[in-house]
């Protein structure tokens, strides 16, 4: 695929988010921010059986962080709880198709870290642990 498509598609769920709301029976969430680009996202899950069975997110962002959001809480879905502690910047680079370069990593990996905070939350462990390798 061409760089062009992965960004149409990223466009695609910037435009028309996938589980995109609040979600007032979540196991756990996690709100966190981007101060530098303005992006501003909770993340929601529900747990069952070590599993992420439900996510959400909402907020506001640039065009990356939420496409990024958008994607990303498809690909949560039915992952141990233990797997999405271990995705890393890399796993959002792969998701996304392509690189967002330095400036903009924070942005795409902004999702991805409240996600885990989030999932710290649920476990009891302590959420600044969450997100350091972003």
């Amino acid at each position: 695929m061409s760089l062009d498509i992965y960004a149409e598609e990223i466009i695609s769920h910037y435009e028309h988010p996938h589980n995109k709301g609040r979600m007032d029976n979540a196991d756990a969430q996690y709100h966190d921010q981007n101060p530098l680009c303005g992006d501003d996202i909770t993340i929601y899950i529900k747990v069952s059986d070590g599993r992420v069975s439900e996510a959400k997110f909402d907020g506001i962002g640039c065009a990356i962080s939420v496409g990024s959001a958008s994607m990303l809480t498809d690909m949560l879905k039915g992952k141990a709880l233990e797997d999405v502690e271990k995705m890393d910047a890399h796993t959002v680079i792969e998701m996304l198709g392509i690189d967002p370069g330095p400036a903009r990593l924070k942005c795409a990996t902004l999702p991805l870290k409240a996600a885990q905070k989030a999932i710290f939350v649920f476990e009891k462990k302590d959420a600044g642990e969450a997100g350091k390798r972003l």
